[in-house]
């Protein structure tokens, strides 16, 4: 057996500086204030806020959120909510339709496990799947997911989102939980006029909607714009990324997460490559036409990555440049993903390792 002594990761007290890599490394302080941000905002606008928890999959940073004043969580997969149920959160809301005998099955255990789980669902197929698997036990609370211009999934009219709603109100073993919505960001009169025209109608047909979902960390800090929200629903904030970074939800200085990377060769004076390819960064572009910012290095660009390199295009650095052995410290095009390729999350302050926490949801997406 091959010596694994190397996979302690750290331990509080090291430097991260001398991790070996790749591997990323998450600012305390900068995470702590990005949940203080957002919830001081949603606390200023009288709007609960459910944080999504894909974006870290980490039971102890989802007990910070709730902390600071979050309703619940916010989960994508039946399996990820049972880490969560397992952590102890019992508000939990998926927003994924489930369908099949073997989720089905799963969602049943974790309905009668906790006290507060909602689900979604946009057609008549997904309904009926969840009518027929509760009917005659405790009864599942159901919300309509609609399309307000995100273009994924969602009814696509309020009229549908109306019909979809008498369904599950009519159907035994559900109970109508409301609405929810993904929109594209800077969309909130859209998602507004949408919102108030289908509690128009649910209000002819006497159904009650307790609540109504909004959600998307692009468009955050526009969430009290839609007035008929109840609930906000976002998850990057907790780290932010490059693609926040250019939407202007947040500066490079809010940026939690870094992935550390060595550099490894300097083959010609214009490249550059260091050890972290597609299972590090990921090849998420998230509209960039690179893999990430390196700090400290605006001009150098993370042009391919292999699997276990990514190659830095040099040519138009005017300064210095990265040499053999350097850690570089880069945030990426999209943090979520860089958290499924990880077992585990090195924190530190001031570049000092704080904790090491588990991935606990990691590769939870069934």
């Amino acid at each position: 057996m091959p010596d694994r002594s190397f996979a302690v990761v750290a331990k509080s007290g090291d430097r991260i500086a001398d991790l070996s890599t790749p591997r990323p490394v998450i600012d305390e302080d900068r995470l702590a204030a990005n949940i203080a941000r957002v919830q001081s905002y949603m606390d200023q606008h009288r709007l609960n806020f459910r944080p999504h928890i894909k974006t870290h999959k980490i039971p102890a940073l989802a007990v910070a959120q709730v902390a600071a004043g979050a309703k619940g969580i916010n989960c994508q997969k039946v399996t990820e909510a049972e880490v969560f149920a397992e952590a102890g959160f019992n508000d939990i809301l998926i927003t994924f339709n489930i369908l099949g005998q073997q989720k089905l099955e799963r969602l049943a255990r974790l309905n009668e496990r906790i006290s507060d789980l909602k689900v979604v669902a946009d057609s008549e197929q997904t309904v009926d799947g969840l009518a027929a698997h509760f009917s005659g036990h405790k009864p599942l609370t159901v919300l309509v997911e609609c399309d307000t211009g995100g273009g994924r999934c969602g009814v696509q009219t309020p009229d549908e989102a109306a019909s979809l709603a008498r369904r599950i109100n009519a159907a035994d073993g559900l109970t109508f939980g409301g609405i929810v919505t993904y929109p594209k960001p800077q969309a909130a009169a859209a998602v507004e006029a949408f919102i108030a025209e289908t509690l128009q109608r649910l209000q002819s047909d006497g159904i009650a909607c307790p609540i109504v979902s909004n959600g998307g960390t692009p468009s955050l800090f526009e969430a009290h714009l839609v007035k008929s929200a109840t609930e906000h629903r976002a998850g990057t904030y907790i780290y932010n990324d490059r693609q926040m970074v250019r939407m202007g939800h947040c500066s490079e200085n809010d940026c939690a997460m870094h992935v550390l990377a060595t550099v490894v060769s300097r083959p010609t004076a214009d490249r550059a490559v260091i050890d972290a390819g597609s299972k590090a960064l990921t090849s998420d572009l998230q509209g960039f036409s690179d893999y990430g910012l390196i700090v400290g290095y605006p001009q150098a660009r993370i042009t391919s990555l292999s699997e276990e390199h990514g190659v830095i295009d040099l040519a138009n650095c005017t300064g210095p440049r990265p040499q053999i052995g350097e850690k570089l410290f880069i945030i990426p095009n999209h943090t979520c993903v860089v958290s499924n390729l990880f077992d585990t999350m090195v924190f530190h302050r001031g570049g000092i390792v704080t904790r090491v926490e588990k991935v606990t949801a990691r590769g939870l997406v069934w």
